[in-house]
């Protein structure tokens, strides 16, 4: 039997009802994909069209070989595949199939189950954004679902020199075990995936932005301070905070509109009650240097006036049985809860009716910023398998929701002319670095905790291709700004949040307002709000950010040219130190500035360990290390460890 065939440069396997294609898709990297249907699903999802690449081919009787660069691809009459990286020095294998299942439905999808061989020295980096407080995910059980605070993304980073990526927006899981790693798809037309390989992470990363898309240069506006809070209730209140900041002298870029400032859910538009003229309030933020970003949720409330026709039009995910409703949730009218539909973001109808909606009633007064808030989207209950999308079940296309609402809003700022797009998600998926997405960590705690946690979260989401990243600073639930220990927590918040990408302030502060809609908020949330001595050292914080700005947008430039994000674990930059693996609390803010943050209560000191093969100053005192060593690091209140890499000078001097 001959089970291999050439099609261009795509090898073709097939035995029984098993296809196999392998392709390449530019240097360095080969797609993957298989089915038991009789077409092979032909779905790019998160990628861009494949960069032309000489590929050679290998068929033989038993075996079949294809060679992209330094990665090369094997199959076995059997249909079990094998990856290995060419070097001068001889090959290595990366990675292997042991064993495929597919489980069919009562259509053409299929549970699917890919196994591939485990090696226990190796550590797994990415998978997006994960409260389980760990950086390398190896021995770690990931689900690959939409959920407030978890964002799954399925790109995995290797320390044995590849990137994979499971190019499948099925909800599922991945097990990440020592006997095996397995991939899960719940539904899903076939296997697809990606492997890929450099030479360092910054050639990986590299090679992943070009499969998937570089991000758009950050705009200089949005890598300064983000002032927020659960909620502003009028444009009095709003422009008060912003006149408040201007006074103080405190630099303030972008301030944010919550939820519940619309008429109703889904009539994306202003309550002209309490933001009475827009378009005067955009106006004067901009001559404060403000700009204003407006939260847009994709819930639609039963009662708003355009449910009738994006219903009739089929512009809804719609239920597969049962009632139509997929959350139910509080809105302004009628007062109470109300029911409410998702829009459809994988269909572009949808998105241009909903576009359409936000440039008339947003866009027309200035706006150009949008937070694109619970876009997971946040099912309730999140039976995923009820519901129907225009691309498929839900457990077949659920997780691509994000990126495609992302899309949505980033096509419709283009087409208006606009040339700096940012838009910030609660999630995302493989591909919205390309649309101008800055994720954030969602609605997590107040906590000591949650912070420790936020330091691995990001930084794996920057291995994740997202190098736009925030997180409330403080934490969204709770905190009250008159407890000490509160105060004591946000101020490391800040230390923290001062180094990562997106530099944003947010939360819902004790005690909030919940009576009704019109008066919900929370307690004050801004940069005076927590007493003198934390107000002196955020200011001093906010002022410092600014000094950073030429640092932040030359990393900034480098994200936009080939993927490399600006926050990233030390190992990424120091992949020869083995020391850099296990030090998953400190991390790299561009190749110069070494952060060490300080995520526990009461501390006043903390270790640091200081990459070899270079010397650190410390940026407070001047004091020279070299590196290799573990330092006891002083931390009063007041001082967040800060190391300078050799004679580097990024602009950080002590407030």
């Amino acid at each position: 039997m001959k089970y291999f065939r050439q099609d261009g440069d795509r090898i073709i396997y097939s035995c029984e009802n098993l296809s196999v294609w392998i392709e390449p898709y530019g240097r360095d990297v080969i797609r993957i994909r298989q089915s038991i249907n009789p077409a092979m699903p032909d779905r790019t999802f998160a990628l861009l069209p494949p960069v032309s690449t000489t590929a050679g081919i290998e068929l033989g009787e038993d075996r079949a070989a294809m060679t992209s660069g330094a990665l090369r691809a094997a199959i076995d009459k059997k249909g079990i595949l094998s990856f290995a990286r060419i070097t001068t020095q001889g090959s290595t294998g990366l990675l292997s199939e042991t064993n495929k299942h597919f489980t069919t439905t009562n259509s053409d999808l299929s549970r699917i189950t890919l196994d591939f061989s485990a090696n226990e020295e190796e550590r797994f980096y990415g998978l997006g954004q994960h409260s389980h407080g760990m950086l390398d995910q190896k021995g770690c059980v990931i689900d690959l679902k939409q959920v407030n605070t978890q964002v799954a993304i399925p790109l995995l980073i290797s320390n044995r020199s590849y990137g994979f990526l499971w190019h499948d927006p099925s909800t599922g899981h991945v097990e990440l075990a020592r006997n095996r790693t397995r991939w899960v798809a719940d539904a899903s037309r076939g296997i697809d995936y990606l492997v890929f390989t450099g030479d360092s992470y910054a050639e990986i990363m590299e090679r992943y932005a070009g499969i998937t898309g570089l991000p758009p240069q950050l705009p200089e506006w949005a890598a300064g301070f983000w002032q927020c809070k659960l909620r502003y209730r009028t444009q009095d209140e709003l422009l008060g905070v912003a006149r408040e900041y201007k006074k103080r002298g405190l630099p303030l870029s972008v301030i944010v509109i919550d939820f519940f400032h619309w008429t109703m859910m889904g009539e994306f538009r202003f309550d002209p009650k309490y933001w009475p003229d827009p378009a005067a309030m955009v106006r004067e933020l901009k001559e404060l240097g403000v700009e204003l970003a407006v939260s847009i949720w994709p819930m639609i409330n039963f009662n708003s006036c355009n449910y009738a026709e994006m219903k009739s039009r089929g512009l809804l995910v719609r239920p597969e049985r049962g009632a139509g409703a997929q959350h139910q949730f509080i809105d302004t009218y009628p007062e109470g809860k109300v029911f409410t539909q998702y829009y459809d973001a994988t269909n572009p109808q949808t998105m241009e009716y909903v576009w359409e909606k936000v440039r008339e009633h947003y866009h027309a007064y200035g706006i150009r910023v949008f937070w694109l808030d619970n876009c997971e989207p946040d099912l309730a209950p999140p039976d995923f398998d009820n519901v129907r999308f225009h691309l498929g079940n839900g457990s077949e296309v659920a997780c691509v929701y994000p990126l495609l609402n992302a899309k949505g809003f980033y096509d419709g700022l283009v087409a208006q002319g606009e040339k700096e797009v940012v838009t910030l998600c609660r999630s995302g998926w493989a591909g919205s670095q390309r649309y101008g997405s800055i994720i954030w960590s969602g609605d997590i705690a107040s906590t000591f905790e949650s912070l420790h946690n936020q330091v691995r979260a990001g930084l794996n989401m920057a291995m994740s291709g997202i190098p736009w990243w925030t997180t409330d600073i403080g934490g969204f639930h709770g905190g009250n700004p008159d407890d000490p220990v509160f105060r004591e927590l946000i101020v490391r918040w800040f230390q923290y949040g001062v180094f990562c990408p997106v530099f944003r302030l947010h939360g819902v502060r004790a005690p909030a307002n919940w009576s009704n809609v019109p008066e919900m908020t929370g307690a004050a949330n801004e940069a005076w709000s927590f007493g003198e001595k934390a107000y002196d050292i955020i200011a001093g914080l906010i002022k410092m950010r600014e000094r950073l700005m030429p640092y932040i947008m030359e990393q900034m430039n480098v994200a936009s040219r080939n993927g490399t994000p600006p926050m990233r674990p030390l190992f990424f930059d120091f992949p020869g130190d083995p020391e850099c693996y296990r030090w998953e609390d400190e991390f790299l803010f561009g190749p110069d500035i070494l952060v060490a943050p300080v995520t526990a209560k009461g501390a006043t000191s903390r270790q640091v360990y200081l990459p070899a093969g270079t010397a650190w100053r410390n940026a407070w005192s001047g004091e020279t290390h070299q590196g290799g060593t573990i330092l006891n690091a002083a931390a009063p209140l007041e001082v967040v460890p800060v190391f300078i890499r050799g004679e580097s000078d990024p602009g950080i001097v002590r407030a």
